[in-house]
């Protein structure tokens, strides 16, 4: 095996170790991984062959990574096969990412937290138990308000100004 192609195993399974923390599977992630660093649109049989991979498994995860803006479909003129390119622009993929968790994760602990303090606001006494749940429910919300807003503003940065000055900023 080539030194190159040692690195490019290596981040393939980086990557994919990595996506999990973001909130995708393995696989999805090394899908991926495998596109970014292809220097041609690959099939769903490229795919397969590399990751040694199963069709089911490439086709739900490579429609998966579409509907997470990280891959878009490619049509080679005179070509039946499907082919698929990565998102390259790492702001783009970054703002695409929180975009998604954003509406995977945050928007609905919004919605439990909100659901929590109108019910709690229902019960009567205003002491004890009930006033520390209102009040801490009441925090998080706030909260998770402020963070779903930030996350909102970077999803929107194509070009990564935002991204990049908040990065250095905390540098």
């Amino acid at each position: 095996m080539s030194h190159l192609a040692e690195l490019r195993t290596e981040f393939i399974r980086s990557w994919g170790e990595m996506g999990t923390c973001w909130g995708i599977n393995r696989t999805m992630a090394q899908i991926h991984a495998l596109l970014m660093i292809s220097t041609r649109p690959l099939s769903t049989d490229d795919v397969m062959r590399e990751l040694k991979i199963s069709r089911g498994n490439a086709s739900m995860n490579l429609r998966e990574l579409i509907s997470w803006g990280l891959v878009r479909r490619h049509i080679e003129i005179g070509d039946r096969k499907e082919y698929f390119v990565s998102v390259n622009e790492v702001a783009e993929i970054f703002c695409n990412i929180v975009r998604e968790r954003k509406k995977r994760e945050i928007e609905p602990v919004i919605q439990s937290l909100e659901r929590c303090t109108r019910e709690a606001s229902k019960l009567r006494p205003d002491e004890g138990e009930i006033a520390v749940f209102r009040r801490r429910t009441g925090e998080l919300l706030d909260f998770m308000r402020l963070a779903n807003q930030a996350m909102e503003r970077l999803s929107r940065q194509a070009d990564g100004r935002v991204f990049r000055t908040m990065l250095r900023a905390l540098a």
